[in-house]
């Protein structure tokens, strides 16, 4: 703990921007909502209407990149980095990484800035379990000031906690989303007059879904879309908010998913559609959550900034979760760490409307679990060989996420034009093998830097003490099938 505050004060900024200089931030992060699943991203069967209403009053992202599933995807966010480059309490490399307290998290940056801080809901990242996770890796000991939320997922039952105490066991589900909302209203109240930053990550909607009295029973398309039109008006309070307390022209609102739409609660695997259905929808994109195929990491994604954000405006550059680290930093005039990589790129140029700067060579590798699959630059995106039912991604080996149509491998590599061919069906290698070949390089050039199934990059990142570096990425031992087992170090109880 002393080194990671060590860490940030040598790495942020030594002196604070006055407070008209740092603009407040707004991160609402929702769970297993797909890519389909907003009115202006092409929903059906539920509305949406604040949240299209905020696309138009800013900007909609449509390459917007999360990972897979849940865990991962809030290390990212938290982080800048890919969940495999980020070191874990024990250096072993979890489903759902347990963040090492030695991370620094985008929290701790604009803390050190003079923000204050709190997150509302799902945390996820001191162990994946309701009971028995790591207090001391909760989010007021990762750079918040307040935690009102849930350690994880709400397969079975959500806990609640005010800060570091639990003040609800096995919480009534149906009232998060609004009490969520209610405590980031007070927050925001509370500190209209100094820079915030509000992380919301919603309880919803990952299964077990609930809605309140008032939106159940309300929309066509079931429980599903109750909630997701719960959702929706509940971001319509934030924004209000923000416009009575006269904050709009300083304030930045992202609105994102973690991760695509969790297709083993439909019918069949298909997208969402039907009433009891309690998943959602990737639209025309190739599957869904806890895969590498678009639908697995595609997300809508939603920026809302009046006075610096252009209205009624498309961002089709390639942008991901990580960017939002080095891009809040610089907008809050503070530094990323410098001593260690930061895979997010600052994209504040996107952020207002100035396109032409994007990078066209910017390139977004697909993990799942610690396995390399695919890579994207551009329109192309290359599938890698892989077995149908790869080692690297164990647990999820045989993948019972996804559709059976989805469980396939690539004897060799599989490229895809992304702009014409969104549903990844066709192989164009053959027509564009100088592509494949680019993007093989740079496939090569991350697995020497950040590692693959069966290797530990040079920037991999392990924390606790080690005997010796491992040479293949640290798994839990029970889902270790045919790989090495590397000495590391007995994780904390």
């Amino acid at each position: 703990m002393v080194l990671r505050a060590l860490l940030v004060l040598l790495c942020l900024s030594g002196t604070w921007a006055s407070s008209s200089d740092r603009p407040n931030f707004v991160v609402i992060f929702t769970d297993d909502q797909g890519y389909e699943d907003v009115g202006c991203f092409g929903a059906t069967g539920f509305k949406t209407p604040r949240l299209d209403a905020m696309a138009r009053q800013g900007m909609k992202f449509t390459n917007f990149y999360a990972q897979p599933i849940c865990g991962p995807s809030r290390a990212a966010l938290m982080t800048g980095c890919y969940p495999m480059r980020v070191a874990e309490r024990g250096n072993v490399k979890q489903v759902h990484p347990i963040l090492h307290e030695d991370e620094i998290t985008i929290a701790e940056v604009l803390k050190a800035q003079g923000y204050a801080t709190a997150c509302f809901g799902k945390w996820d990242l001191a162990k994946h379990a309701q009971s028995g996770f790591f207090v001391d890796l909760l989010p007021t000991r990762q750079g918040f000031d307040l935690f009102f939320g849930t350690p994880t997922s709400n397969d079975r039952v959500a806990n609640l906690y005010r800060n570091e105490e639990l003040i609800e066991p096995e919480t009534n589900m149906a009232t998060l989303t609004r009490r969520y909302t209610d405590e980031a209203i007070t927050f925001i109240e509370e500190n209209q007059n100094r820079p915030f930053f509000v992380y919301l990550p919603h309880t919803m909607p990952h299964t077990r879904l609930e809605a309140s009295a008032e939106f159940r029973g309300k929309s066509e398309r079931g429980l599903y879309g109750d909630v997701i039109e719960e959702i929706d008006f509940n971001v319509g309070r934030i924004l209000d908010t923000i416009e009575e307390l006269k904050l709009a022209g300083t304030t930045y609102v992202l609105f994102t998913s973690d991760n695509g739409p969790w297709l083993s609660k439909n019918k069949n695997f298909a997208d969402g559609r039907l009433p009891r259905d309690h998943g959602g929808s990737a639209g025309i994109l190739r599957s869904g959550k806890v895969s590498s195929f678009e639908g697995g990491v595609l997300v809508p994604a939603i920026l809302w900034g009046p006075g610096r954000v252009p209205p009624d405006t498309t961002c089709d550059a390639i942008a991901t979760t990580m960017d939002i680290f080095p891009t809040f930093a610089a907008l809050a005039q503070a530094e990323v760490p410098a001593d260690r990589v930061i895979d997010g790129e600052d994209i504040r140029h996107l952020f207002h409307g100035d396109f032409d700067k994007a990078d066209p060579d910017k390139a977004f590798f697909y993990y799942l679990r610690v396995h390399l699959q695919a890579v994207r630059q551009g329109k192309w995106k290359l599938h890698l060989p892989r077995e149908k039912e790869p080692v690297g991604v164990a647990p999820f080996s045989r993948n019972n996420h996804i559709g059976p149509a989805d469980r396939v491998g690539f004897e060799k590599p599989f490229l895809v034009d992304l702009e014409n061919d969104p549903g990844e069906t066709t192989d164009v290698s053959e027509m564009s093998p100088q592509v494949v070949e680019r993007l093989l390089t740079l496939a090569q050039e991350m697995r020497e830097d950040l590692g693959d199934f069966d290797r530990v990059g040079k920037n991999m990142r392990f924390f606790d003490t080690l005997e010796e570096r491992p040479s293949t990425p640290p798994v839990p031992k029970s889902r270790a099938r045919n790989t090495s087992k590397p000495k590391a170090k007995k994780p904390a109880s």
